[in-house]
């Protein structure tokens, strides 16, 4: 009877393990930026919160610097497609796809970290909307400290930028640099080291946090320009067929990681500047600050075009974010 009993309780755990086991999660995590990133920092949180939030039924694994192979202008689609389950991308890269998306690259919208969260809290539904249109969900967004200009020289005037070869992450700096007489070029990420190294280009329009993870010193890149430029977004979407083929603990379980990576991105941004200029002035670069006002005046209107071209692709719903977010920052 003992030895019956033995194997009838030997059969029932060997059934729960297996049922346990075919039921844990398994998502590869595609990011373009280095691990030591802000994004990444958060994203690591994310990724272990959702490990112990799930008792272990959901496991992602990161893939950082693009190792998975995709670049970030390629994220979307391959989420909503189901190439990758999960994604964290930098979101001006596919205002191609989504023009909504290029809201939090406009130039000079928000100077300040707080500025930055309230655009973000303000445009948070039309961001899901989209996604949910594209067979997505939006889980979280972790912001970029403000973009600078990283080159080979102080970049403070429309002289100083006169057909210089930068590379802009999106449309909006794309267009903003030329319109102010720059010999701009979008680029990814991954393509930016390779670029400074054969000449392709000379600049690089990016947060003192984006060079100094890359680090641009060693491209004798010797001067970064705080132009405070904008404060862009990285975004974490999920598969919606992914998404629904999960438990509600597993829901609940995602969801309370998203709220614990962007509490850490968000709370991490004030001293991240701090920190990577102190990095910076000890790998022998430059920062310029304050930048002159006639030169930033000159940038603002080179890139009110970009503003009129937004608001000419999202219509209505863009303009009403911009009058509820100014509006929200002036009570």
């Amino acid at each position: 009877m003992k030895t019956i009993n033995k194997i009838v309780t030997t059969f029932f755990m060997t059934m729960v393990m297996s049922i346990a086991f075919a039921d844990t999660v398994k998502w590869d995590m595609a990011n373009e930026y280095q691990d030591t990133s802000i994004h990444g920092q958060a994203q690591k949180v994310f990724t272990d919160t959702v490990a112990q939030a799930s008792g272990g039924s959901i496991e992602i694994t990161n893939h950082f610097g693009g190792s998975i192979g995709y670049k970030s202008k390629e994220h979307f689609d391959a989420v909503a497609d189901g190439a990758l389950p999960i994604a964290n991308t930098s979101m001006g890269q596919v205002a191609g796809i989504e023009p909504m998306f290029l809201l939090s690259s406009l130039p000079f919208l928000v100077g300040s970290v707080e500025e930055a969260n309230l655009l973000w809290e303000t445009a948070k539904p039309a961001y899901e909307e989209v996604f949910a249109r594209n067979n997505q969900v939006l889980l979280y967004a972790s912001p970029w400290p403000p973009a600078g200009i990283w080159a080979k020289k102080a970049v403070d005037s429309t002289e100083a930028l006169m057909g210089l070869k930068i590379r802009a992450w999106d449309a909006s700096g794309t267009a903003t640099l030329q319109g102010a007489g720059a010999a701009a070029i979008q680029m990814s990420w991954a393509d930016v080291v390779p670029q400074l190294a054969t000449g392709g280009i000379d600049a690089v329009l990016t947060s003192a946090e984006g060079g100094s993870n890359a680090k641009f010193w060693d491209q004798n890149l010797t001067h970064f320009s705080a132009v405070n430029y904008s404060m862009s977004l990285n975004m974490t979407h999920v598969n919606k067929d992914a998404w629904d083929g999960l438990t509600d603990d597993q829901r609940t379980a995602l969801m309370t990681a998203a709220q614990a990576a962007s509490d850490a991105a968000w709370g991490a941004l004030t001293n991240r500047v701090a920190e990577n200029y102190k990095q910076m002035r000890a790998n022998g670069i430059t920062v310029v600050e304050p930048v002159p006002s006639d030169f930033l005046a000159a940038l603002s209107a080179a890139g009110e075009e970009v503003y009129a071209d937004w608001i000419g692709k999202v219509g209505g719903a863009g303009q009403k974010i911009l009058d509820d977010y100014r509006t929200a920052k002036a009570n």
